[in-house]
């Protein structure tokens, strides 16, 4: 038998045993035909390459995450992640879902047409992530846009349902229905979840309509809870904690859980990695290598439907990954359909990326500049001092609390730059009714200048937070001017800026560009004062109302665990 590629003399993984065999691999077209002694029965091929004994593991893949959360394309994010063994992903594009509606879904889609990854797709179900009652979007997704999305054959389920309050409590509503029909027309398509601290009842009747995913930071209680009831877990890096991972290694639920990135930033992907680094961080904690890339592979392959990947066997893609020290998950190649794209002995080439978006995704925000005047918030009393609601950043974390603190009032105006609290507001962009919501803000954020961004989860309007009106005004006409991005400045001067004109969240530049000026920002906002790992999501996700406790959106302050908009004032 002739064939197109036999890679001799490896060490490779055995989904089914979770074991490495001495053998050899031989690949026909872009699928493998055989595995075991080649010389055996007189296999010859078109190429033939000694693997030395490096240990060769099939391609990973990431079932949860989110292309736009690296503010790249999908051709960009592609190029970078196929350097890191990663040769499937299942992206849910509900960021730019919520700036162009369906439109910028099909958008994306197209624009990773020739990615050099497998590019699928999860239908944005929860667009808004609640309601037009609580935040204004650019678009929404109802049935009649899923029904038309997952008639794509890029498009396998159902993405993360993150109403849950909804879903729970109150039957008419929108995603009620969505997943109602979901069900009801593709029973077998997965329904994905995001399901935050809920347990018992709660999370039984969550499951009971259909959901039967979560990825949001986990606790070994609220886990083993899910698991006990049939709920598959993506484990993503912030719920890698020494608990969870002990218990997901002595119970060896390795069945019941993959690992995903949900959300990859540029600079973390140009210096960490992707998924290799959850399987290197796992190995480090104690998990063996074996299951570490069975939890990349083969669960998150079977939890997707994906029968034609996820193992090294006749008949799979021939997507694969070789090894030089499997503890410390060193990779040497990759290869994708049984082409070889990435060798650790490449040349860096920093690619031009093409334009693939249409111009008009280049001028999606609709706001004029503002002024200080437009900062001023009018009390209910003319002097004297007010209780209003504060919400408290946290280090560790995008949840936040609800404080209450007192602020002065002069002349019937809330004295907020003389506070210890941050101004924090979310600016309606897309020119549908002018909305600002005020709030205030504490804790691990800012202490002083001010910080802007259009990437809002995940309404993306314009979020700014600040400690004067005039550094305010700067860089929220910064990102007006540039139709979309994240900047930082202290008196009136600019510490760092990146520009995301597509849909304002996407940058049309290559990931090492986008990784330097995202650092950048990140490092001028660490100088200002925030204070988290991951200053630019806790940042962005202030704006997230189904994520507890207390965030901000163009209608208000959003109280998660009372469904409701809140007032900035409390009642005496």
């Amino acid at each position: 038998m002739k064939v197109d590629l036999l890679v001799k003399n490896g060490k490779v993984y055995n989904s089914c045993f979770k074991k490495f065999f001495s053998s050899d691999i031989a690949v026909m077209g872009d699928k493998f035909i055989y595995i075991g002694c080649s010389e055996e029965f007189h296999i010859e091929a078109e190429k033939i390459i000694d693997a030395k004994e490096m240990y060769i593991i099939p391609g990973l893949i990431d079932i949860h995450m989110h292309i736009e959360s690296s503010m790249a394309t999908p051709i960009a994010f592609s190029k970078e992640i196929i350097k890191n063994g990663v040769t499937t992903i299942v992206s849910e594009p509900h960021e730019m879902a919520n700036v162009f509606g369906i439109e910028g879904i099909l958008e994306m889609i197209k624009s990773g047409e020739d990615a050099e990854v497998d590019i699928f797709y999860g239908v944005p179900s929860s667009v808004p992530s609640t309601s037009s009652e609580y935040e204004t979007t650019g678009g929404e997704i109802g049935i009649d846009e899923v029904e038309e999305l997952m008639n794509n054959k890029k498009v396998i389920c159902l993405g993360e349902v993150m109403n849950y309050f909804d879903v729970i409590n109150s039957e008419d509503k929108k995603i009620n229905k969505i997943i109602k029909y979901f069900k009801e027309k593709y029973p077998l398509r997965p329904i994905e979840g995001h399901c935050p601290r809920i347990r018992g009842l709660e999370l039984s009747k969550l499951i009971f309509s259909g959901v039967t995913s979560d990825h949001t930071q986990q606790t070994v209680c609220g886990m083993e809870d899910r698991i006990k009831n049939g709920m598959f877990i993506q484990i993503q890096e912030k719920s890698m904690i020494k608990p969870v991972m002990d218990y997901l290694i002595e119970n060896s639920l390795y069945e019941h859980f993959a690992f995903v990135t949900d959300d990859c930033m540029a600079d973390v992907l140009i210096n960490e990695g992707h998924l290799n680094k959850h399987i290197k961080k796992a190995i480090n904690m104690g998990m063996s290598p074996e299951n570490a890339i069975y939890c990349a592979t083969y669960t998150p392959a079977r939890r997707m439907n994906f029968f034609d990947r996820g193992s090294i066997a006749p008949g799979k893609l021939a997507d694969f990954i070789m090894l030089k020290d499997l503890n410390n998950f060193k990779i040497d190649k990759v290869f994708k359909k049984g082409k070889q794209v990435y060798s650790n002995d490449d040349k860096v080439i920093e690619d031009k990326i093409p334009k693939t978006f249409p111009e008009k995704f280049y001028n999606s925000i609709k706001l004029n500049k503002i002024n200080e005047d437009m900062l001023r918030i009018k009390a209910k009393i003319n002097n004297g001092s007010v209780k209003c609601r504060v919400i408290k950043i946290q280090d560790g974390s995008t949840f936040t609390d609800e404080i209450i603190g007192k602020v002065a009032v002069k002349d019937g105006y809330l004295q907020w730059e003389n506070s210890e609290y941050c101004l924090i507001a979310v600016m309606e962009r897309y020119g549908k009714n002018q909305n600002i919501g005020f709030g205030l803000a504490t804790g691990d954020t800012i202490e002083k200048g001010a910080v802007a961004a259009s990437y809002a989860h995940d309404h993306h309007n314009i979020i700014v937070v600040g400690k004067n009106a005039r550094d305010i005004v700067c860089v929220v006409n910064s990102i007006i001017d540039s139709q979309g991005g994240y900047c930082a400045a202290s008196d009136c001067k600019m510490l760092a800026k990146i520009d995301l004109p597509i849909g304002g969240i996407l940058s049309d530049k290559n990931m090492k560009s986008i990784g330097k000026e995202l650092k950048e920002v990140t490092d001028a906002m660490r100088y200002l004062g925030y204070k988290h790992y991951n200053p630019i999501m806790s940042f962005s996700t202030n704006s997230l109302p189904v994520s507890p406790l207390l965030k901000i959106t163009d209608k208000g302050l959003i109280k998660l665990n009372e469904n409701r908009i809140v007032d900035i004032f409390v009642e005496e």
